[in-house]
């Protein structure tokens, strides 16, 4: 896979979930998400407690509660929709606040708030704990297609080298005098445009040039085996198990 890098969402730490082979968070995360949308939107209480749940991994992980909530705000378009959905709905209508709202758009945007908000954490905390080149590792462990694996990995690193390119372009243009400020400008920030398409294409030419010199035949060489234990994977599985208790309870009380 390449040398590792960190991103941002990633936080350093020598936790006990920092620890855990990358597949087992995977399939811990997986299960969890599986579980939660499975949760009748009517058992509130049971919500409640996978945020507890949730709560408690972060707090395993030395993640602080403010660089989690700062991370949620990704899912404010989706908080947006919600918003919108008691207003547009169809269905019996109920008084809020002097407003006639849709009952079942209200139970709507409940549902996509908790089960939206619950996901999201979840995955942010898989971010935090793991960094991405483990994250790869961890899917081609889980036996994922290789070709998806190997274009995430290229992806992953041609997202940074672009935007590098793009640093230094701008900071050329700059250094020339040159300060976008209306229309007039456009043509030139397309013709920067068209330049980084034209240096990024023959820099993929480039590479796949030399990993073909290299002996690459359709498939890159696995540098880590990474397995897990039994410890490990009670370990990791201990949250979406406690998730799965809850659901139950939820859809029998």
């Amino acid at each position: 896979m390449g040398a590792g890098h960190a991103h941002k969402l990633y936080r350093h730490g020598h936790s006990p979930v920092h620890g855990l082979p990358p597949h087992t968070k995977l399939a811990a995360v997986f299960c969890f998400v599986i579980v939660v949308v499975s949760t009748p939107r009517e058992a509130m209480w049971a919500f409640a407690l996978y945020a507890v749940l949730l709560a408690a991994v972060a707090y395993a992980a030395g993640v602080p509660a403010g660089f989690l909530l700062k991370r949620l705000l990704i899912e404010v378009p989706f908080v947006a929709f919600a918003v919108l959905m008691p207003f547009v709905a169809q269905g019996e209508r109920v008084d809020v606040l002097g407003m006639s709202l849709s009952a079942n758009g209200l139970w709507g945007a409940w549902n996509v708030l908790a089960k939206g908000t619950l996901g999201v954490a979840a995955s942010v905390l898989l971010a935090s704990t793991t960094e991405l080149r483990e994250l790869l590792l961890g899917l081609q462990r889980l036996r994922l297609p290789p070709l998806l694996v190997q274009i995430a990995s290229f992806m992953i690193r041609y997202g940074d080298v672009i935007t590098d390119e793009m640093r230094r372009m701008k900071i050329a243009r700059e250094s020339r005098g040159f300060e976008a400020s209306g229309v007039k400008h456009w043509g030139v920030l397309a013709k920067s445009a068209g330049a980084l398409f034209i240096r990024s294409y023959e820099r993929g030419e480039r590479v796949h040039l030399a990993m073909v010199s290299r002996g690459y035949a359709g498939s890159m060489p696995v540098i880590d085996d990474v397995s897990a234990s039994r410890a490990q994977w009670s370990y990791a599985l201990t949250l979406p198990c406690a998730a799965l208790v809850v659901c139950l309870l939820g859809w029998m009380l």
